[in-house]
């Protein structure tokens, strides 16, 4: 008797633990689906807010183009006859670069060596008597204009209006401010810039270089030979922090399985009007160029997290003139763009540095005219 009252216990509390394990279960189940739910949700709406700040983001940039086109067509229109002195200038010539937009440009000169541009004058105001003796130097310095500032309309406003930033993020420094006047920054209350190219070779009213740092576009106002006695100053001084590399340079840069296949289909389209003479010297040239880390700030400082994926679209400054050049795809992993010779190089880079090139495409946006073609031709010439 007592071990059928027992075996009646054991079968109830057998039967108890089942149903609270089923209930328990159940709850949890609920549980999961509810936030499972929520967390799509979440996602969702921020995936529409980021691609709702893109948009914006692309909308005000295409207005700052607008504006800096109207304001470089008529530039007495926007001065407010400031009573100081001016010197009328105009560019001499136009810089034809294997750099088609600002993300990816190198941020000094001749840290990429095979860096290549065509720099055309304009033989109305440059005679090609202005060259003679110029390929006899090595390199030269180049002054030129910052023409894709997106602030180019603050130069014809008073002092007290333009509301120029007296500090600059700098690179170097992980977003760290200066004065301008103590870095490079294009953001300038003159937006005139510096630079040093190596010379390749003067053919009538152009000049070929190499190692440049120039976007294709750059309006030219003067170049002057570089002279190593004076120009290079021994025993300069510089703060620590110019002289750490490494806070910009990336730990390796390779190459996806496809994209060997990629940059030869590619190349059957661009070489007549590339720059370079083979893929293999584009490839070198890639791989030179993201040995630096060719990201902004933000860029940097955004967590590689693989559960975010961003607003799609090529963001290049080629279409929308923007510098954060990503997108997203279906893994949710950060694409970057780095648009070379009119070839659109997609790469991603992680948390510790290592830079994987995935694949390449003809950039829609890039067109060349018979001219710059030409140009391009004169390039093959001197380096078969």
């Amino acid at each position: 008797m007592s071990s059928t009252r027992y075996s009646i216990l054991a079968l109830a509390l057998a039967t108890l633990f089942s149903a609270s394990s089923a209930i328990s279960f159940y709850i949890w189940k609920k549980n999961l689906i509810e936030w499972d739910s929520k967390m799509k949700e979440l996602q969702k709406s921020l995936n529409s807010a980021l691609e709702k700040c893109a948009a914006e983001r692309q909308g005000r940039i295409r207005a700052q183009q607008a504006l800096r086109k109207a304001v470089v067509a008529q530039p007495q229109a926007k001065s407010e006859n400031l009573d100081i002195p001016s010197y009328p200038m105009a560019p001499i010539g136009i810089v034809q670069s294997c750099f088609s937009t600002r993300n990816g440009t190198p941020r000094q000169p001749l840290l990429v060596p095979l860096a290549r541009a065509c720099l055309v004058f304009d033989s109305t105001r440059v005679p090609p008597a202005s060259l003679e003796g110029l390929e006899e130097y090595s390199h030269c310095w180049i002054i030129y204009v910052f023409h894709l500032n997106t602030d180019l309309e603050k130069l014809w406003k008073h002092p007290s209006k333009s509301k120029f930033k007296a500090k600059v993020r700098v690179p170097r420094l992980k977003g760290g401010r200066l004065g301008v006047f103590a870095t490079r920054s294009p953001h300038r209350p003159c937006p005139i810039g510096l630079t040093v190219a190596k010379v390749e070779a003067v053919q009538g009213n152009m000049l070929l270089l190499s190692g440049v740092d120039l976007v294709d576009g750059t309006p030219v106002l003067d170049i002057k030979p570089y002279l190593p006695y004076c120009d290079s100053i021994e025993g300069a001084v510089v703060p620590n922090w110019v002289m750490l590399d490494s806070m910009l340079s990336v730990a390796s840069v390779g190459f996806s399985n496809d994209f060997s296949s990629s940059l030869l289909d590619c190349w059957k389209s661009v070489e007549k009007k590339s720059l370079y003479s083979s893929p293999d010297e584009l490839k070198s040239l890639v791989k030179q160029a993201l040995s630096w880390d060719i990201r902004s700030v933000s860029q940097r400082n955004r967590p590689h997290n693989n559960l975010l994926k961003i607003g799609s679209g090529d963001a290049s400054d080629n279409a929308s003139d923007l510098d954060d050049s990503r997108d997203g795809e279906a893994s949710g992993e950060l694409i970057y763009h780095l648009i070379l010779d009119g070839m659109d190089f997609s790469y991603k880079i992680d948390g510790n540095g290592n830079v994987m090139v995935k694949e390449v495409h003809i950039s829609s946006a890039i067109s060349f005219g018979n001219e710059k073609r030409c140009n391009f031709l004169m390039w093959k010439d001197k380096h078969k």
